[in-house]
């Protein structure tokens, strides 16, 4: 049976290769096929489309929870991260937004250029690194406030219709550079007068202050966008012991005193060199793009890899001491406390 996979495996991505077409197959228990039943814009500025996937079969789909994504294998053989933005309760479909990002590495342009109704794909899990603990239902908090930065919404909007259903006291406020590149602005207004909209054509750039007006005490606060946004906001609430606040980044935060170092791929001889504010995740991706990664944060273990040479300068929390010890070491925040890492890519 390993054998066999091997061979399907191999067959399926020679195959692809050749035909430019999708041919997918189950590839791990974890794993399932998923179909493209409906693609549309959704901004404007035609930068931002959805995808609505489905069971081959018409089944039911893996339930999950708002702020959960899935993990993609593109037919390229990337592997990229979406949020789910649909509604938790239809448990026949997924639905996922892509901006289209021109030098983000490949996968949101193979996205917009190549998939179709139709067009097949690999997918794993729902996971979830961006839980949702309503106030009543596993939060102290008497009152929620939402802040979305662009594609950002996309976690944000099932939070939102979720705490609509159960009647809490929220409020939104969605920012972008303006309203044509707003993804769903529709469905966001449809909540009524819960929801500010601002945008930077219009209003000037937001500062944290104005994006947390709505905050008062005993407030749950969910953001996710750019990591400047988020980083204004960590730093007006700092001080405050009272207020909830929780946050996704889309990007990975900067390197904070990072040093230059190299990097050897095992398999391959090939050394990288990944400079002082670079992680090594960012470096080695542009020479293998099917690396898997997610969170790039450090706390989802989807880039773990294996230690062959040198010392690592661990900088997450999500490791065990066991696993340290093995010579394990997330790529995507952990550096070299000196010299060339060999690691097993």
């Amino acid at each position: 049976m390993r054998f066999y996979e091997k061979f399907v495996g191999a067959y399926i991505k020679t195959s692809t290769l050749i035909n430019r077409r999708d041919v997918v197959s189950k590839v791990s228990d974890d794993s399932m096929t998923l179909v493209v039943r409906e693609r549309r814009v959704e901004a404007h500025d035609e930068n931002v489309i959805s995808l609505v996937l489905v069971d081959p079969g018409g089944g039911e789909l893996p339930a999950w929870r708002p702020g959960a994504h899935l993990d993609l294998r593109l037919p390229s053989g990337r592997q990229r991260q979406y949020s789910l933005c649909g509604d938790p309760a239809d448990r026949r479909t997924y639905r996922i937004a892509v901006r289209r990002i021109p030098d983000g590495g490949g996968g949101s342009v193979e996205i917009h250029d190549t998939l179709t109704v139709g067009s097949a794909l690999i997918a794993r899990g729902p996971r979830n690194g961006f839980g949702f603990a309503a106030p009543g239902f596993g939060s102290p908090s008497e009152r929620l406030h939402f802040v979305a930065g662009g594609i950002g919404i996309t976690p944000i909007l099932p939070m939102a219709r979720l705490a609509e259903r159960l009647k809490l006291d929220w409020t939104l406020t969605y920012t972008g550079r303006s309203r044509d590149s707003l993804p769903f602005l529709e469905e966001v207004e449809s909540f009524g007068d819960r929801v500010t909209v601002r945008t930077d054509d219009e209003h000037g750039l937001p500062d944290a202050k104005e994006l947390l007006a709505d905050v008062r005490e005993h407030s749950a606060v969910y953001c996710c966008g750019p990591v400047s946004m988020i980083g204004g906001m960590l730093e007006v609430l700092r001080e405050v012991t009272d207020v909830e606040f929780h946050y996704e980044r889309f990007s990975a935060p900067p390197v904070v005193d990072g040093v230059a170092f190299e990097v050897e791929l095992a398999k391959t001889g090939e050394v990288l060199e990944v400079p002082a504010d670079r992680t090594a995740l960012d470096v080695i991706r542009k020479s293998r793009p099917d690396i898997a990664y997610s969170c790039q944060q450090g706390f989802c273990r989807t880039c773990v890899v294996h230690v062959l040479a040198g010392t690592p300068q661990h900088r997450e929390v999500t490791l065990l001491d066991e696993d340290r010890e093995r010579g394990e070491m997330l790529i995507c925040v952990s550096r070299s406390a000196g010299g060339r890492l060999t690691l097993d890519l």
